[in-house]
């Protein structure tokens, strides 16, 4: 059907007689490096670089101090997306009085961004995910070309406060400005 996997054993080590008389084995697989857990409450904000919509690059812990929304979304200019981007904007001046610094994040390059923004009015930065490297470090699920939705709160002292790893569009940014009231 072109669902099923074939699942193959490693091979077995060999042995073969070495001069001297010694066993020698062939070097066994090298290993793959298992993902960062995934960031939760508590933990400290993975060291990211954020590369925004107009070219700029900010370190996300040069932020320590504020409070900071990444909140991950699929892509640009879709209907969800629309949605959730104009919430943060609506609730933007409440966020801001709670200190709180938004940055969407997803995987469209700069251009998308920008018209984006430009025909949204967004009053905040897109975050460009090259690769999907800040969604790696986060853990976000990557399908194709598109990040999953979901959002981290990080407190003033650079430390996740609150993980939203399922994400409906409808009353989340209110959700996000109530836990980022209550975070240090």
């Amino acid at each position: 059907t072109g669902c099923e996997q074939k699942t193959t054993a490693p091979p077995a080590a060999t042995s073969t007689a070495a001069p001297s008389g010694a066993i020698a084995t062939n070097p066994p697989e090298p290993q793959v490096a298992k993902p960062a857990a995934a960031p939760r409450a508590g933990d400290a904000a993975p060291k990211v670089t954020l590369e925004l919509h107009d070219g700029n690059k900010l370190e996300l812990s040069s932020l320590v101090g504020k409070k900071v929304v990444l909140y991950f979304y699929p892509k640009d200019q879709t209907s969800g997306c629309t949605k959730e981007a104009n919430d943060f904007n609506t609730m933007l001046s409440d966020l801001d009085k709670a200190g709180v610094k938004v940055f969407g994040v997803s995987l469209q390059d700069a251009a998308s961004h920008k018209a984006f923004i430009d025909k949204e009015k967004l009053k905040f930065p897109l975050v460009v995910d090259k690769g999907g490297v800040i969604a790696k470090a986060f853990n976000v699920p990557v399908r194709g070309e598109y990040a999953s939705r979901q959002t981290f709160l990080i407190d003033s002292k650079g430390v996740v406060n609150h993980v939203w790893r399922v994400v409906d569009v409808s009353g989340h940014a209110d959700a996000v400005l109530a836990a980022a009231k209550k975070a240090p």
